[in-house]
């Protein structure tokens, strides 16, 4: 209980400060850690579903309509289109492996950070491997599925390494 009379005025004073810091700290929109948890999560199984030769374990991460966009590609909009561009990946790169580097995440916008290995052993394959690193700028849904996804890589890099041209 708050002693209201002028002998405590710092009582008041340390009680009024203490409950203005625990709103304004319940209202900031911050990360938690358990947040960044569940961000580390969804990547590492995502970056998991990358790698299981599995595309619709991949499209599932994704809402009905969401999209997936790789560099400045066409978008592929609907879990039936994010598939085929998995199986795409996934068929040129049968030992594909993508690890998550990191996941950074604000509100509803998400960075993930990746990287790709694989070689090129697909029908019409150049048996070339590839090590690439990059990132995807997600927007989650409310449901916590990918509304869109704009993936970038260097693709000249990507170029060179598949085809072994020179710099």
């Amino acid at each position: 209980m708050i002693n209201n009379s002028p002998q405590y005025p710092i009582s008041n004073t340390v009680a009024f400060m203490a409950w203005a810091l625990a709103v304004l700290t319940a209202c900031s929109p911050r990360a938690t850690p358990t947040d960044q948890t569940n961000l580390r999560d969804l990547a590492t199984r995502y970056a998991a579903a990358w790698s299981s030769q599995n595309p619709d374990s991949l499209a599932s991460f994704y809402a009905e309509k969401g999209s997936l966009t790789v560099n400045a590609g066409a978008p592929s909009v609907g879990r039936a289109a994010v598939r085929a561009t998995a199986q795409e990946f996934m068929t040129a790169f049968p030992d594909m492996l993508v690890e998550m580097d990191s996941v950074i995440g604000q509100g509803s916008h998400v960075v993930f950070y990746w990287t790709w290995t694989g070689t090129n052993t697909g029908p019409g394959g150049t048996g070339r491997a590839v090590h690439m690193s990059g990132y995807e700028e997600w927007t989650l849904g409310s449901d916590g599925l990918l509304a869109e996804s704009k993936g970038h890589y260097d693709e000249a890099e990507y170029h060179r390494q598949v085809t072994g041209a020179q710099r």
